[in-house]
């Protein structure tokens, strides 16, 4: 780690999805026999568990787990993990993962809070949602101001990227203000779909043959 990144441990370290591929296997589709390996969760684990105990991180956790592959993970963790970073957004609210994660101790992390639009796996039905555009016009702030006020409400860390000054400074603005009970219960009753599913890990040849075994049913 002190040679690669120049650094003596990082802050947080995290599996990023359930999921093993063969080594110098990185660029989707993966779509033959020999991208994949078998995802040995509990060596995972037990190999970030050693990370920590070293002193090379600080915290460590995991991305894209469903309930069922967190309970998998905690019935043999002796380090759980810190942090569970998933996709939540007002069209992908994540409420029963966030009922069980407050239950075990592990904190959300939102990712593509605004939907990643204009990536090539994102979407454009958050920014364009009807419901954020007319509660954002009521209080006179932005429709991802509203966005990022909404999953910090909910008690969850949140990532956002920008490399524009301005917009950096905007999507800080989310304090000093809040969201009205009305106005989170019209974000509650929008049409929830999950934006990245991760369709690319889904294969024939690897652990995952369709979109219900990667989530467990929970999209």
């Amino acid at each position: 780690m002190h040679s690669n990144l120049q650094m003596e441990y990082v802050d947080l370290y995290m599996v990023h999805w359930p999921v093993t591929m063969k080594a110098g296997r990185f660029t989707a589709p993966f779509t033959a026999p020999e991208d994949f390996e078998p995802f040995d969760m509990r060596g995972v684990w037990e190999a970030m568990e050693e990370c920590h105990r070293l002193g090379l991180a600080k915290s460590i956790g995991v991305c894209n787990f469903s309930c069922k592959k967190l309970e998998t993970l905690l019935s043999f963790a002796t380090i759980p993990p810190a942090v569970n970073q998933v996709e939540i957004n007002p069209v992908w609210q994540q409420r029963k993962l966030r009922e069980f994660c407050r239950e075990k101790g592990i904190q959300l992390c939102a990712y593509s809070p605004l939907g990643a639009k204009g990536t090539h796996w994102g979407s454009d039905s958050v920014m364009d949602s009807g419901v954020i555009h007319e509660i954002a016009k009521s209080k006179g702030k932005t429709v991802a101001q509203v966005c990022l006020r909404w999953v910090y409400e909910q008690g969850d860390c949140l990532i956002v990227k920008s490399f524009d000054e301005a917009r950096m400074k905007e999507n800080l603005d989310i304090v000093g203000w809040e969201l009205t009970e009305e106005e989170r219960k019209r974000i509650s009753k929008i049409p929830q779909r999950k934006i990245n599913q991760g369709r690319r890990y889904v294969s024939e040849h690897g652990p995952y043959k369709s979109l219900e075994e990667l989530w467990d049913g929970e999209i």
